[in-house]
């Protein structure tokens, strides 16, 4: 289940114009979720005409440049003749959109989309303003090229869905129109008036060469943590709450001795979320005996802040890349076309995999928590798995079964893509990143935490309905509220999954976050 943004409740997403400055991570999200609109300024268009003028000067020469009048890969060195340059474009393109399996989601491909067309409007790669003014208006049309799961090695960037992308572009391949119909590109071309390109020197490579995929996914992953961490903290905070955890722990002075700003931030969330409520001052007293907490409710700032850290870092790499111009060759302001490896997508690998580490460690501490509200010897007066009538009923037995199995899973999509390579091009590609790899498994992870955080709220709710006549604190009082406007409180065992998945599409809607006072 992917978050509903802005767009799908009602928002007008402002146009997005590339060309002078860098796009930013946030007008990302405003064409890829949202439907933005883009279109070019002029700078855009000088780099564009500027940058083909030098292509054409080394097209119509006597010596061979790559990419231009050359094969390419391991066919570097073969010199292609004029007349049949417009062959090998075409050739290109159709030999590399190669890939295999289920499509990618749509969101992942207009990144894709969007992230390229920025590339080219740099003025670096050297494709014709025709060129790039045709996937500007495939991109506006809400025409989405089928791109497969499989087929991209993260380095010479996205190849198989870059050229997926560029194939739809020629009219040819299977696209997704904007009604989200699977037709012939030709077919959804025509019908919304738009006319396949036929490529000229360099711009089959110009269109697949780069890390387009990987950052896109960067980009959406890395929006959709900071939003699922506010989430954490606020079901963290209900189940402390639930628990008769103390909000001691989360004080601002002890905060200062270990001054990490994720962790510093969650806990403020936290001390936030329990202000004003009766169930903690219940057991405030001198004759509560209970020493310390357990580590998933004491330490669940420290987690979280660790996790927020690690995504500030990963934001940090994508803005880098956002900034970036990823070809192979690149076009110089001198006119120079020159080789290079900025098409490894290591750096986006690396945090890609990094963040699935606090992806699984954030399910794991939150399924640690639901696992004790459930078990009688250490909720606190709780009945049994929060059932109504336990024995009879199971309560939210299995569903914490449903947490396990998914953070064991997300425990596995923890493990690194990035440092495994496999050669390819007759060795001529011998070292690649697998950052789409990192990528894929990154998304789903990102699903499982919404899961498991979703059957923590459902079963901290119950709790502190079960905790009645004292009330919660105001703020996940709001929460619970929120979720019972879909899910019922407690009473006899009720079919669970689609509880669960109500809960899932209160998180991914981002009305939890905002009946916590926080909008993602």
């Amino acid at each position: 289940m992917r978050p509903v943004w802005r767009g799908a409740m009602g928002g007008m997403p402002h146009e997005v114009v590339l060309g002078a400055s860098p796009l930013s991570r946030e007008q990302v999200l405003d064409v890829v979720r949202d439907g933005a609109a883009v279109r070019f300024d002029a700078v855009a268009e000088k780099n564009l005409a500027s940058a083909r003028a030098h292509v054409e000067a080394l097209a119509g020469g006597p010596r061979p440049t790559y990419g231009v009048s050359t094969g390419f890969g391991a066919l570097a060195t073969k010199h292609i003749p004029a007349d049949r340059r417009t062959d090998l474009q075409r050739s290109l393109i159709r030999s590399h959109a190669a890939g295999a399996g289920p499509a990618v989601e749509p969101e992942v491909v207009r990144a894709l989309m969007l992230l390229r067309l920025r590339t080219l409007t740099t003025g670096h790669t050297g494709v014709r303003p025709v060129t790039a003014g045709a996937l500007m208006r495939l991109l506006n049309s809400g025409i989405t090229p089928l791109v497969h799961e499989h087929g991209s090695l993260g380095c010479s960037g996205d190849l198989a869905p870059l050229a997926s992308v560029a194939l739809a572009l020629q009219g040819e391949g299977e696209v997704f129109d904007a009604s989200g119909r699977h037709v012939p590109a030709a077919d959804a071309l025509r019908e919304a008036g738009l006319e396949p390109v036929t490529l000229a020197e360099k711009e089959g490579l110009a269109l697949t060469n780069g890390t387009d995929g990987m950052l896109g996914m960067l980009v959406l992953a890395a929006a959709d943590l900071v939003a699922l961490l506010d989430v954490a903290d606020l079901t963290a905070a209900m189940s402390v709450e639930a628990l008769l955890g103390t909000d001691r722990v989360f004080a601002d002075d002890l905060q200062a001795l270990r001054p990490h700003p994720g962790q510093a931030s969650s806990a403020r969330n936290m001390a936030a979320a329990l202000a004003g409520s009766e169930i903690v001052a219940s057991h405030r007293g001198d004759d509560c005996t209970r020493v310390q907490d357990a580590y998933s409710l004491r330490c669940a700032p420290q987690v979280h802040g660790a996790a927020r850290d690690t995504c500030t870092h990963a934001e940090l790499v994508a803005d880098r890349e956002l900034a970036s111009a990823v070809d192979n060759p690149v076009v110089l302001a001198d006119g120079r076309v020159e080789s290079n490896g900025n098409f490894h997508g290591a750096p986006l690998a690396y945090v890609l995999d990094f963040l699935a580490i606090p992806v699984a460690d954030v399910a794991s501490i939150a399924e640690r928590r639901t696992d004790r509200m459930l078990d009688v010897a250490r909720s606190h007066g709780l009945p049994a798995f929060l059932a109504d009538d336990p024995g009879v009923d199971s309560g939210h037995m299995i569903a914490q079964y449903t947490q396990a199995s998914l953070v064991s899973e997300l425990k596995r999509l923890a493990v690194p893509a990035s440092v495994d390579s496999i050669p390819s091009s007759a060795m001529q590609e011998d070292h690649v990143s697998m950052g789409w790899s990192a990528a894929r498994k990154l998304r789903r992870g990102i699903d499982g935490l919404r899961t498991v955080l979703a059957i923590e709220l459902l079963t901290a709710a119950r709790a502190l309905d079960l905790r009645a006549p004292l009330r919660p604190a105001p703020v996940t009082a709001a929460a619970r509220d929120r979720l019972r406007e879909h899910v019922a409180g407690p009473g006899p065992d009720r079919h669970l999954a689609p509880e669960i998945a109500a809960a899932e599409h209160l998180i991914a809607s981002g009305a939890l976050n905002a009946a916590n006072g926080r909008q993602s």
